[in-house]
Parts: structure tokens; sequence; C-alpha cells
């Protein structure tokens, strides 16, 4: 069974953000990189269950 992964975030300009699809390990670790590399801080990947979305933490 797979495990699924989302992503929270605060982009440069102080916006919290939260991923509205899900993700396995590796492409969340992927988007979690990218996101950093464009400035983003408090990336955090956390374990969803199917159709579970996460809320921006801010």
């Amino acid at each position: 069974m797979m495990t699924n992964y989302g992503l929270t975030w605060t982009d440069a300009a102080g916006t919290p953000h939260a991923t509205v699809c899900s993700y396995d390990k590796g492409s969340a670790e992927w988007r979690k990189k990218k996101l950093e590399a464009a400035g983003c801080t408090s990336v955090k990947i956390s374990e969803t269950k199917p159709g579970q979305l996460l809320q921006p933490q801010g």
C-alpha cells in the first residue's frame, strides 16, 4: 500500500501554503528541495491519508 505525503511551507513573502495533492516519499523530498531552493522556509513533509488535505501553517 502506498503512503501519501503532503507539504506545508512559508513562501519568501511570509505567506503559508500547503499542497493540494499527495506525493510518494521520493516526490515529496524532491518538491521540498525545489521549495527550499526557491527561498521558501519551514518546509515540512507530513504523512497524509488518502483524500486528506493539509492546512497552511502560519
